[in-house]
């Protein structure tokens, strides 16, 4: 049965940090806008900031629905979710409130040094997510599945390239700058890094 839980601790976080894959959804404030679900990755690019904060890296090479998501007046609303692919059968979501912090703001610095293991010319925008509700349930009809390794293809790609190619690849983009219901998304050109 399922259970809610006032913070993001001890058995919940861990259960968190050992995941290696997570999905976010988010959805415009329009009824007809689309809703969109992304898979996330990468060892290192979530960290728990503390028992009702959670920040993720949002990395080129899709669109940024997200991102146009949670910067659309009176939206940000967030859902990250985690199974349990090996060990007890576990389903646990974050609800709560996103903001996308960008390369050009001041408090870029302030949250980048939690992923300097993973930082790259990739990472465009940082979400940070403010829990409003945390849950989860028994994920009893998720399969077990084996993790075999990491994919480093995205990190090798993106690594290669400079700073201005980066931009200039986001730029050429569709829906980096747009999302596909027209609202906007990362700035573009991408701003240059303020740390």
């Amino acid at each position: 049965m399922g259970q809610r839980y006032e913070r993001i601790d001890g058995r919940i976080r861990d259960f968190i940090e050992q995941q290696p894959v997570f999905f976010t959804a988010t959805a415009p404030l329009t009824g007809d806008g689309h809703v969109n679900l992304s898979p996330k990755g990468r060892a290192g690019t979530l960290v728990v900031i503390d028992e009702l904060t959670l920040a993720y890296l949002d990395f080129g090479g899709s669109s940024a629905e997200t991102v146009a998501h949670l910067c659309e007046e009176g939206n940000g609303r967030i859902t990250l979710m985690w199974c349990a692919f090996s060990g007890p059968p576990k389903v646990l979501r974050v609800h709560g409130k996103g903001e996308a912090i960008f390369r050009d703001d001041p408090r870029w610095a302030e949250y980048i040094p939690y992923f300097e293991d993973v930082d790259g010319p990739a990472a465009r925008a940082i979400v940070v997510v403010h829990a409003r509700r945390v849950s989860d349930a028994c994920g009893f009809a998720v399969p077990f599945m084996e993790y075999r390794e990491e994919r480093t293809q995205h990190a090798d790609y993106f690594g290669r390239k400079t700073d201005e190619e980066f931009a200039a690849y986001c730029a050429k983009k569709d829906h980096v700058g747009v999302s596909l219901d027209g609202l906007p998304a990362l700035p573009l050109p991408l701003p240059v890094r303020t740390d």
